[in-house]
């Protein structure tokens, strides 16, 4: 009998995954929490503004109702945007999830509280950490619907847990690592989104490939160095959901972090962009909580910092580019 999962979110990403696992072969049920997204869903079986080319199976159950998604599911997949998950779950609160397996797929931190999501979701559902995995990595929804091959890192607590999410997940076109290291791999994915605006400025203020690949290197330098400095191991950020996850939506034309910051390149006020935009670009909480987090460890994070600047107090981003090459020279390995 086919392992039931529910998939809690249906963005891009949520579309992907719950199409996915249905083809791998799992009894899906997919939980869009819009009315007007559900209905619209159930009568096209896809949803133009979030993942055009993806129709989905009609043996994917797509529901509007929480409760009934996770009705005897042994698999919760968690693909809500990391500033909603805990009031997502916050309505599935008081109910038993003894021997059900979760696997988050946002990649963010919870501005509040400073929480990765691993942490939220056991302390929303009292669940263990044991049972708790995340799945990080390059993946843009687009080209997962689009069957191309992609690589990416689950990681947890549990080895035993890690295999079954291989198991599950893995295909021809998707191939999922193991890691042990969930601190590493959460902050990886989430940290990156930060980097991610700044090289969409740089573009957008037409800098050049010089610009792009200092950003990158010295944005996985502040990374790591937050990473280490709060107990992960430095080989993660050298992975998938580090330097892998770093090039990808730096670079990656489905990026939703970068189409933001080259918007703010070109002059754009950010409550404007988000205004106009479907989904979620994790980056921009993220700059909060990253600059949060660098703040609280004495973490020297200059990037992450004139993002936030930029982001939040109107800083002009040329002044912020300025600033960065401005500052003191030093040596260029962190110890």
């Amino acid at each position: 009998m086919a392992e039931r999962i529910a998939v809690l979110g249906a963005g891009s990403w949520g579309l992907a995954v719950a199409a996915l696992l249905d083809r791998n072969g799992a009894d899906v049920r997919l939980w869009e929490f819009n009315r007007p997204d559900y209905e619209k869903l159930v009568e096209l079986r896809c949803h133009p503004d979030k993942l055009k080319q993806l129709t989905l199976a009609d043996s994917i159950d797509i529901t509007n109702d929480i409760e009934y998604a996770v009705e005897d599911a042994a698999w919760l997949v968690l693909a809500v945007p990391s500033q909603y998950l805990r009031s997502a779950l916050a309505r599935l609160s008081g109910r038993d999830f003894a021997g059900v397996r979760l696997v988050n797929l946002a990649k963010g931190i919870e501005t509040s509280t400073l929480m990765r999501m691993s942490e939220v979701v056991t302390e929303q559902l009292g669940v263990d950490l044991e049972a708790v995995s995340t799945l990080s990595g390059p993946s843009h929804a687009e080209e997962v619907a689009a069957d191309l091959p992609t690589a990416v890192v689950a990681a947890g607590p549990s080895l035993k847990l890690i295999a079954d999410v291989q198991r599950i997940f893995s295909d021809r076109t998707f191939r999922v690592y193991a890691s042990d290291d969930l601190l590493g791999v959460e902050l990886g994915g989430s940290l990156k989104n930060i980097i991610a605006i700044a090289a969409g400025i740089t573009a957008g203020l037409g800098l050049g490939d010089n610009t792009m690949g200092a950003l990158l290197t010295r944005g996985l330098a502040e990374i790591t160095r937050l990473g280490v400095t709060m107990g992960a191991q430095p080989r993660t950020f050298a992975g998938l959901s580090g330097v892998g996850d770093l090039i990808t939506t730096c670079s990656s034309k489905h990026s939703r972090n970068r189409y933001v910051g080259e918007k703010i390149g070109r002059g754009e006020k950010l409550a404007d962009i988000l205004a106009g935009m479907t989904m979620v670009a994790e980056g921009v909480e993220t700059a909060r909580s990253g600059h949060a987090l660098a703040r609280k460890y004495g973490v020297e994070m200059p990037i992450t910092n004139e993002v936030y600047e930029v982001l939040f107090n109107n800083k002009p981003p040329a002044e912020a580019v300025g600033d960065l090459m401005g500052r003191t020279l030093k040596a260029e390995i962190w110890q």
